[in-house]
């Protein structure tokens, strides 16, 4: 049974005198009042709030006697008497349609932790409009250019402005799934389609794709006998595509992939996989953070995205990643995956 006391809010409720029947340790402490003395005062008392004109809260709601109507108490700030800002909303119980009030409950908490969300949801726009007008701005650049002055240049220059367009088309393409990703990540709305994976095969996959693609010399090592797991191909590609794209921008040389088999502490079957890179490394104070929306190194180029990417498709599989180090001091991610079974994983 949910104990009162364990929830994040304050709670009040009062009886049908206004008599406080009950207030948690969050409504005290929030409201400055002694716990030990807030059951059985009268509710005007306890949620002692005012607005910025000086109008208390229990005589602007009346909630005793007010519309017969009411059930329930809007939102909105109310301040205690050292200024600090509290939102307050509360439900009213009848006995009936229109009928006499039995119970009043109130809901108090702070408004810093809507501040705090608000500035996070701010700062999340922000980022997202910078990362989204880069490319943006280059594509619109180089289409008007074309457009105004097409006569002008030569064969060659035409097609060297439409491949740069073509390449900030595609940045912006990747921009948007990883965001989207993200979104899923946040509200819990990722799904898996699984089925058998071959590991073995995926990772030179993603790393031919690579290699070709221009990027740094890239080396595999794969043990003997990985198993086949379950999991969805194109997430667990996603992963493996993030982990070596990362270690080819921050790092300074060879990129090196290993993976093989190896079973969890308590016997479980699974595949690792580590992804070193020769650049400066993480320090252990931020590899933690590293795993958090738009965290950067340096000034490479990058969402910020990809690592919390990573860790959100990787837990989904029921696996688990860290951050150590590489032998040649850069960094070393390490992921470790359940083989699973199809019932294991939700579809």
């Amino acid at each position: 049974m949910v104990e009162l006391d364990d929830l994040p809010d304050g709670l009040v409720v009062a009886d049908a005198d206004a008599c406080v029947v009950h207030a948690n340790a969050r409504a005290a402490s929030l409201l400055l009042r002694d716990p030990d003395k807030v059951t059985g005062a009268h509710l005007s008392d306890v949620v002692a709030l005012d607005d910025l004109d000086g109008n208390t809260w229990y005589d602007c709601l009346r909630p005793y006697d007010g519309l017969s109507t009411r059930t329930r108490l809007v939102e909105r700030s109310w301040y205690r008497p050292d200024g600090h800002e509290l939102l307050v909303t509360g439900r009213i119980v009848r006995d009936a349609p229109r009928g006499r009030v039995v119970r009043v409950t109130v809901a108090i908490r702070s408004v810093r932790a809507r501040e705090r969300l608000d500035r996070e949801r701010s700062d999340l726009v922000a980022t997202v409009a910078h990362e989204l007008r880069s490319p943006l701005t280059g594509v619109k650049g180089f289409t008007a250019t074309l457009l105004a002055k097409w006569d002008r240049f030569t064969e060659q220059q035409r097609k060297l402005m439409l491949e740069t367009v073509d390449a900030d088309a595609d940045r912006l393409a990747r921009l948007i799934t990883e965001l989207l990703d993200t979104a899923r990540i946040d509200s819990g709305r990722l799904t898996l389609r699984t089925e058998p994976v071959d590991m073995a095969a995926l990772v030179e996959r993603v790393v031919g794709s690579a290699e070709a693609a221009g990027g740094r010399t890239m080396r595999v090592f794969a043990h003997d006998d990985v198993p086949q797991m379950w999991g969805d191909s194109d997430k667990l590609s996603q992963v493996v595509t993030n982990l070596v794209d990362n270690a080819q921008r921050h790092g300074k040389g060879t990129v090196d992939v290993v993976f093989g088999p190896e079973a969890a502490a308590d016997g479980t079957p699974g595949v690792f996989l580590l992804v070193d890179d020769e650049g400066n490394g993480v320090p252990d104070d931020m590899r933690e953070r590293a795993f958090t929306r738009f965290w950067r190194s340096g000034a490479r180029d990058g969402s910020g995205l990809g690592l919390y990417i990573v860790r959100g498709l990787v837990e989904a599989h029921a696996g688990e990643v860290t951050i150590l180090d590489s032998a040649s001091g850069g960094a070393r991610v390490r992921v470790w995956l359940p083989v699973s079974t199809p019932e294991t994983l939700t579809d």
